[in-house]
């Protein structure tokens, strides 16, 4: 079934942005846990870093679907696959803005871009799946 191939990009994803929101967290209070280099180009810029916590909200809400629908879907509850729907459609949401925001800027950073890349390609794969999942539900 979908959920079994998709459950180890959901938890990379999900697990991945509570992560990344509390390093940024712990940035905002001014520890350093990460080298100044892994930050993104123009990390210190207000724009900037009013963009990438713009995310924020959104991010935490495909989070807490993610995996709300994965304890759904160990469970055996039948309702796994519509907060399952949030998972891979807001990644790609956010992957792709991300995307288009960095290529505006002609900023091709690997890193950032590989990370990206991989929200935006991996819910194509599975997207049309679990949309007939849920709406055989």
């Amino acid at each position: 079934d979908v959920m079994k191939r998709m459950k180890p990009f959901m938890l990379a994803t999900d697990v991945g942005f509570i992560l990344y929101w509390a390093v940024s967290l712990l940035i905002l209070l001014g520890l350093e846990v990460v080298p100044q280099s892994w930050l993104f180009k123009d990390y210190d810029n207000s724009i900037i870093y009013a963009r990438n916590w713009s995310f924020f909200p959104l991010d935490m809400v495909l989070s807490i679907c993610g995996l709300l629908a994965l304890r759904r879907y160990a469970r055996g509850d039948p309702s796994w696959p519509r907060p399952a729907a949030f998972s891979p459609a807001l990644p790609f949401r956010a992957g792709f803005m991300a995307i288009c925001f960095w290529t505006i800027r002609l900023d091709f950073d690997p890193s950032w871009w590989g990370a990206n890349l991989f929200l935006t390609l991996w819910p194509l794969f599975f997207l049309p799946k679990l949309a007939r999942e849920a709406s055989a539900n």
